[in-house]
C-alpha cells in the first residue's frame, strides 16, 4: 500500500502544529496601547453627556429633598400653632365652648401625618420619573402597569381604601373627637381614640368598641352644641299648680346661683307645663339647657332638689305602680259546691230504680 503525499500550494501558510494552535496569543504593547486610546476617545466624547445626566440627577434630587423638608417643616409649625391656640383657650369660657386640648391634638397629629405622608409621595414620585426620564427611559409602559397595579390593589383592599378616605374626611370635618359622646348607629359610646382606619368607643359598661370607619353610615355626637336636661314630676291630680310651678322656680333659681351648676347651666330652669294628666297623676315638664355631655349629671341634681324642696313644701309625688283598691271580702268557698244528690244514698228511692235488676237463681 503506498501513501501519496501532496505538498502545499505555493504562496499558502503552513497550518499550525496542535501544540501552537493550544497556546493563547500574547497581548503586545501596541495592542494594549490601541485599546487604551480607543477607550479614552470614547470617554472624551461621552463625558459631556454624562456630566450633564449627572447634574441634572443631583438638581432633582436636591430640589426634591429641599421641596420635602420645607413643606413638612410647614405643616409641623401649622400644627404647633393650632396647638398654641386650643392650649391658650384651655380652662377659659371660651375654651368650654370648644373641643378640648387632647382632641385637638390628635386631630391635628392626624392631619399633619396625612399631609406630610401626601407631601411626601407627590414630591419623591415625580422626582423618581423625572430622574427616570433623564436616562431616556420609556415611561408609559411603567405608568401603564402602575395604573393597572393601582387598580387591582384598589378592588382587593377596598374596604381598607375606604375606612382610610371615610377616617379622613371625618377628622377633616371634625365630625367627632376624643371625649365626645357618639352613636354610632353599630356602637355607641365615650370615644377615647380617634384613628384614620378604626375608631376607638367605650361602652357604657366599660368594654371598648374597634368601629371601622367605613361602616359608619350616620353619626349621632352627643357632646357638640349644648345638650337638654328634661325632668318629668309626678303629682297627685289635685295638688296646686301654681304652688308645685314656683317650688319648681325656686329649685332652679338655687342651682343656677350654686357651683358648679351655674357653669353646666346655660340657660334658666323652664317649667313647659303639664305633660300629661291622668286620673291618678298628672305630670309637669321641667326642662335646661346644659353644657354638652352634662345633661344627665343635671338631670340627676334636679331630682335630687325637687324632692327635698316637695318634701319641704309637703307636695306628695306619686308613680310607679298604680295603688291597689279596697279588699273585696273573701267569696264563700262552699258557694261553687252543688247540693247533695238524691243519686248520693244507696237507699233512696232513685239509686233503688236505677239499680240493675239482680237475676234470680232456681
Amino acid at each position: 500500500m503506498f501513501l501519496s503525499v501532496v505538498p502545499p500550494a505555493a504562496g499558502a501558510e503552513p497550518s499550525p502544529t496542535p501544540s501552537e494552535s493550544s497556546t493563547p496569543a500574547v497581548p503586545t504593547f501596541q495592542d494594549a496601547q490601541e485599546s487604551a486610546t480607543n477607550a479614552a476617545s470614547w470617554v472624551e466624547q461621552n463625558w459631556s453627556t454624562w456630566l450633564a445626566i449627572g447634574l441634572r440627577v443631583l438638581l432633582i434630587v436636591v430640589i426634591a429633598v429641599a421641596l420635602r423638608v420645607v413643606i413638612r417643616r410647614a405643616i409641623t409649625k401649622l400644627i404647633d400653632r393650632m396647638n398654641r391656640t386650643a392650649q391658650a383657650v384651655d380652662g377659659t369660657a371660651l375654651g368650654g365652648l370648644l373641643v378640648n386640648v387632647e382632641r385637638r391634638r390628635q386631630r391635628s397629629q392626624a392631619i399633619g401625618s396625612v399631609l406630610r405622608s401626601v407631601a411626601s409621595f407627590l414630591i419623591l414620585g415625580t422626582a423618581a420619573l423625572m430622574v427616570l426620564a433623564t436616562f431616556q427611559i420609556n415611561l408609559a409602559p411603567l405608568l401603564a402597569s402602575a395604573g393597572v397595579a393601582g387598580v387591582a390593589i384598589g378592588f382587593g383592599a377596598r374596604n381598607l381604601v375606604t375606612d382610610f378616605l371615610s377616617g379622613v374626611f371625618m377628622i377633616l370635618e371634625d365630625q367627632y373627637g376624643v371625649g365626645d359622646s357618639i352613636d354610632a348607629g353599630v356602637a355607641s359610646g365615650e370615644v377615647i381614640e380617634v384613628g384614620l382606619r378604626v375608631t376607638k368607643l367605650r361602652g357604657d359598661n366599660g368594654e371598648i368598641w374597634y368601629v371601622r370607619n367605613g361602616e359608619v353610615k350616620r353619626i349621632g355626637n352627643l357632646s357638640q352644641g349644648w345638650a337638654t336636661a328634661g325632668v318629668d314630676v309626678t303629682v297627685r291630680p289635685d295638688e296646686d299648680l301654681e304652688k308645685v310651678r314656683r317650688v319648681l322656680l325656686e329649685v332652679g333659681a338655687g342651682m343656677s346661683r350654686d357651683e358648679p351648676w351655674n357653669e353646666r347651666l346655660w340657660g334658666p330652669v323652664e317649667v313647659l307645663g303639664l305633660d300629661s294628666v291622668l286620673l291618678e297623676s298628672m305630670v309637669v315638664r321641667v326642662s335646661a339647657k346644659t353644657m354638652p355631655g352634662k345633661a344627665l349629671s343635671v338631670e340627676r341634681e334636679l331630682r335630687w332638689r325637687i324632692k327635698v324642696a316637695f318634701d319641704g313644701a309637703d307636695i306628695q309625688i306619686v308613680g310607679g305602680m298604680p295603688a291597689q283598691a279596697d279588699a273585696e271580702p273573701a267569696a264563700d268557698p262552699t258557694a261553687g259546691v252543688a247540693a247533695p244528690s238524691a243519686y248520693a244514698s244507696a237507699t233512696s228511692p232513685q239509686s233503688v230504680a236505677a239499680s240493675p235488676i239482680v237475676p234470680t237463681t232456681k
